[in-house]
């Protein structure tokens, strides 16, 4: 079971977001993967907000397995103002009503069964899109933000050090693990089409890497997967050279730039959201492991080649933080430490 997220990155995000709570007071909010690590933590907010400063926001959330939800974060099922929807986003049954803000946050990519299945990938994103544009019309929505990810670029040249919101690349067609790429591209492009036939205003973010707590520790993810390695006090396992280079924003300082976004007066708004504070993966485990205190050591898999570049996945937010007025944000030290920390106490 997971304990309630930390009250001070709750209190955190309320204080870096005034905008987002005074101009959306009282609103009925629709969020797609509600039980999801993006999802749970901005419904998490939500609820926050209503107790500590009366928004008077009430949200109806889609999960493909709220039974299942309700065991790990029973607290986010004893608040009222928060309800529940079964079903996936190519066919959820649509919930009665008017909605004023949608936030479509379904995917596949956390669970490794899902996330192999490319053809099901493909269409979560492209036809879960669809039909959440489709309710979201219907329901009047004026503010709708989809979560992107930085996968719409395609591998990142060796020689580029961060990857601009303008940059042309794309995931290779005939490459069928492209699955997530390629929807979230088309998918885009349907909230693009969208926006220009509508007077809401709608916002895209592209996510690169997050860490924070509920960050899926059995997923796709190597940064979950390490912390569940060193946790259980078994050798951190580096599946690679340990030469790739990522980097990770901590999802308290994610979703002030999310809410920023939902807040922002463009009526489509693509960004980068990420760090760029850049980490070699073998570094990554290193960090994990010095951090939990774990003795299973690391143990990186492959031997590097020389004379290669190591592949990078690093955005360049210089134009977000600039529009979204960023500020300071959690070193990759700190967020590792809260993580570990957190789930620590959610294994105790």
């Amino acid at each position: 079971m997971f304990p309630r997220l930390p009250d001070s990155d709750l209190k955190h995000v309320l204080e870096q977001t005034p905008e987002f709570w005074s101009q959306h007071q009282g609103v009925r909010i629709f969020v797609t993967g509600g039980s999801g690590f993006i999802g749970s933590w901005l419904l998490e907010l939500v609820l926050y907000a209503n107790r500590m400063h009366d928004a008077g926001m009430q949200v109806v959330a889609l999960s493909r397995d709220p039974e299942r939800a309700r065991i790990v974060m029973p607290h986010l099922f004893e608040d009222a103002s928060l309800s529940w929807v079964r079903g996936d986003a190519q066919d959820f049954a649509w919930p009665d009503g008017a909605f004023d803000m949608c936030i479509h946050a379904a995917a596949d990519v956390a669970d490794p069964a899902r996330a192999a299945d490319h053809r099901r990938v493909f269409d979560t994103a492209v036809l879960g899109t669809r039909r959440v544009l489709d309710f979201a019309e219907h329901a009047g929505v004026h503010r709708f933000l989809f979560t992107s990810s930085g996968a719409v670029y395609g591998p990142q040249p060796p020689s580029l050090a961060r990857m601009p919101e303008d940059f042309l690349n794309a995931p290779d067609v005939l490459d069928a693990r492209t699955a997530y790429g390629q929807g979230k591209r088309a998918a885009e492009w349907q909230v693009a089409e969208r926006a220009r036939s509508s007077a809401g205003k709608f916002s895209i973010a592209r996510i690169f890497a997050l860490l924070g707590p509920r960050l899926p520790l059995d997923g796709t993810l190597a940064a979950g997967n390490f912390i569940r390695d060193a946790l259980a006090g078994q050798p951190i396992l580096v599946r690679g050279d340990g030469t790739a280079v990522r980097s990770y924003l901590y999802m308290a300082d994610a979703c002030v730039w999310l809410l920023r976004m939902m807040s922002h007066e463009s009526p489509l708004l693509a960004c980068n959201l990420g760090s760029e504070e850049e980490v070699s993966i073998a570094r990554l485990a290193a960090q994990v492991e010095e951090l939990s205190g774990s003795k299973g050591g690391v143990r990186i898999m492959e031997q590097a080649v020389p004379d290669v570049l190591p592949q990078r996945y690093v955005p360049d937010t210089q134009r977000t933080r600039k529009v979204l007025r960023i500020g300071n944000m959690t070193s990759l030290h700190e967020a590792l430490d809260r993580t570990i920390k957190w789930q620590r106490a959610a294994n105790s």
